[in-house]
């Protein structure tokens, strides 16, 4: 029997049941509930308990009707098929258990009425801007869920960088007026479903459970309160997403339904990483079949995407979060390592319910062609059109790194890089960052150079795509992935005890404070601008390693000069007419001095200025 978590969290309320001879029991029905009014009428149940799969099962109420039953190899496992049907009423809906036609009990299922009124799956856009937190890293709003008796790991200790440090939704809530004021619109939390691993389940990409938020960091309300709050001040929620595996505790892992519920072989087997075996016309089959079944690391089982139990049990899962969330949008974890073939019907049945909603995959791949041929479109030459809306940007992440870091052609790195669009269907979905939970810190990476760094927030904040940056970004927080858990450190303020409160001007240096209010006016700028959330781009040829581009919108224009050397550049601006059309004055964005336009601008070493054109 799998052991029950002893959290209130996931005391199943609303189970409803006699057996008559304790001989069957229910432990989970997932679903937890569902709705009336989507717009597909399909359901399917997953029943646990013991030797429930041997009885049969009869529906009387109208409005849910019993369309098969399922049982599978583990007889404590049955799989019901339901239909919700379009006069279905918001209620409870008994279902019966049957043995030799003797009616053993009956379980309470809930249908309940959609909140057509809520804000919810709007999509996450190119006006934008995300900021992504680690919430067991970024504040502790609430001290009573740091410890859950019955859980895997209990220990509390932020001296260790792989232990929970405390951090939680509730934290996250109380920081979003900060963050509104920075100029963020949407904010990314690092998996929240319940991570009930022996050791650094605060990462929560080893998820246990699909329906529970973590206890140590809130409740499902707690998850809905910080949608519902984000909402409130026109901002979103995205929801980080992970098909492709689960812990290996998770409950379905450590009784499983039946023997391909995952992607086994006979002895431990590890994905390759290799990405390129999914598209190369010349891969062997062992090798694709490694990269996309292999497990990720030993504690990570591989979902088995081509069985229709599991694709209908990730689904629902997804679906059932952004109609009681009010999720915007989804980044998918570790994209290339998905069945294809799964995610194109994925999308389509998401999108079927939320036409507005928007994903984005992480493709941490090495070329242009190899991100593109994950999306939508088939462009490249895919055989499937997985309809994937963006990327994470790793090749203008690896792009940038070389412009400000390669004095001697790092700007045709990253001109080059960006010409490279016409292989994306859309290029402004695409997701562009300087840094993440699993990448070097920005703010290292550029040997912590003050100009550097603002050079690399003008270039995210003006470029095409949907900008995302990591948290403490803004306050300069730095190292290497040496290791991973060096990019995780505790945002300064956010935890009881600590000596400065980087969230409050006053705690942030002078160069804190520069670089913070640097972010702030361009990323403000963005989103009252559509010229750079959803305008055209030119750009030039890079002369003396000085990169230029152009940004326009029916009558707006901004322009941005990008010197990537360590001297001082005189940049005659006559080039660029084409680009300027009759503008004859200029504003600097970030000084607001405005002026003629000049026949030249100087530009300090590894300066990006960017300017709004006028007549």
């Amino acid at each position: 029997m799998i052991r029950l978590l002893l959290s209130g969290v996931f005391m199943l309320l609303q189970l409803s049941y006699a057996f008559s001879q304790g001989k069957f029991s229910i432990q989970r029905v997932e679903p937890l509930h569902w709705w009336v009014g989507m717009k597909s009428s399909d359901l399917q149940l997953i029943i646990y308990g013991k030797g429930i799969g041997q009885s049969t099962v009869k529906i009387k109420k109208q409005g849910l009707t019993l369309v098969k039953t399922n049982p599978v190899e583990n007889s404590d496992y049955l799989f019901l098929d339901l239909s919700v049907d379009s006069d279905a009423t918001a209620g409870f809906y008994p279902i019966e258990f049957y043995e030799n036609n003797k009616l053993l009990g009956s379980y309470k299922y809930e249908l309940k009425n959609r909140e057509t009124s809520s804000v919810k799956a709007q999509g996450v856009h190119s006006d934008d801007l995300i900021y992504l937190i680690m919430p067991d890293r970024f504040a502790n709003g609430n001290t009573k869920n740091d410890q859950i008796k019955g859980l895997r790991e209990i220990q509390v200790n932020r001296d260790s960088m792989y232990a929970r440090h405390g951090g939680d939704i509730d934290g996250v809530i109380q920081h979003l007026d900060y963050l509104a004021d920075l100029g963020v619109t949407s904010v990314w939390l690092t998996p929240v479903l319940t991570n009930d691993m022996p050791q650094a389940s605060y990462h929560g990409y080893a998820n246990t459970e699909n329906y529970h938020i973590d206890p140590r960091l809130g409740t499902n309300e707690t998850y809905r309160k910080l949608g519902e709050e984000l909402h409130k001040r026109n901002m979103k929620l995205v929801h980080d997403v992970v098909p492709n595996h689960v812990g290996l505790y998770h409950w379905t892992v450590i009784d499983k339904p039946f023997k391909d519920w995952l992607h086994e072989w006979p002895s431990f087997t590890q994905t390759t990483y290799k990405d390129q075996t999914i598209f190369d016309p010349y891969a062997s089959v062992a090798d694709r079949e490694r990269m996309e079944k292999g497990w990720f690391v030993e504690t990570m089982p591989d979902m088995n995407q081509e069985n229709e139990y599991v694709q209908k049990y990730i689904l629902q899962s997804h679906i059932w979060w952004i109609e009681y969330a009010g999720i915007d949008g989804f980044r998918i974890d570790t994209y290339p390592y998905n069945d294809l073939d799964f995610m194109a019907k994925w999308t389509a049945a998401i999108q079927k319910e939320y036409p507005q909603f928007s994903f984005f995959g992480e493709t941490w791949v090495q070329s242009v062609p190899n991100q593109a041929y994950f999306l939508g479109g088939k462009r490249v030459g895919q055989s499937i059109d997985t309809k994937l809306d963006g990327v994470t940007d790793f090749q203008l992440n690896y792009a940038i790194a070389d412009a400000l870091n390669n004095e001697k052609d790092g700007a045709n790195r990253l001109y080059a890089t960006l010409g490279s669009d016409y292989q994306y269907p859309n290029p402004l979905a695409n997701v562009i960052f300087l840094d993440n939970h699993d990448k070097d810190r920005f703010f290292s990476v550029v040997g912590e150079d003050i100009e550097k760094y603002k050079a690399a927030f003008s270039w995210l904040l003006t470029s095409r795509g949907i900008p995302q940056m990591y948290y403490g970004a803004e306050v300069l927080m730095k190292n290497f992935n040496r290791p991973d858990g060096l990019l995780r450190e505790d945002f300064k303020g956010g935890f009881a005890g600590d000596t400065v409160n980087k969230f409050n001007a006053s705690g942030r240096s002078d160069a804190e404070n520069e670089l913070f209010d640097h972010i702030k006016k361009l990323a403000n700028y963005r989103k009252n601008n559509t010229v750079l959330q959803y305008g055209t781009t030119q750009h030039y040829v890079p002369e003396h390693n000085v990169y230029a581009y152009f940004r326009s919108h029916e009558n707006q224009v901004v322009s941005v000069f990008m010197n990537c050397n360590d001297k001082e550049v005189k940049l005659p601006l006559v080039r660029f007419k084409e680009s300027m059309k009759k503008a004859t004055r200029m504003k600097n964005i970030l000084t607001d001095i405005d002026q003629e336009i000049p026949l030249e601008i100087t530009l300090k070493p590894h300066q990006t200025v960017v300017f709004e054109l006028k007549k």
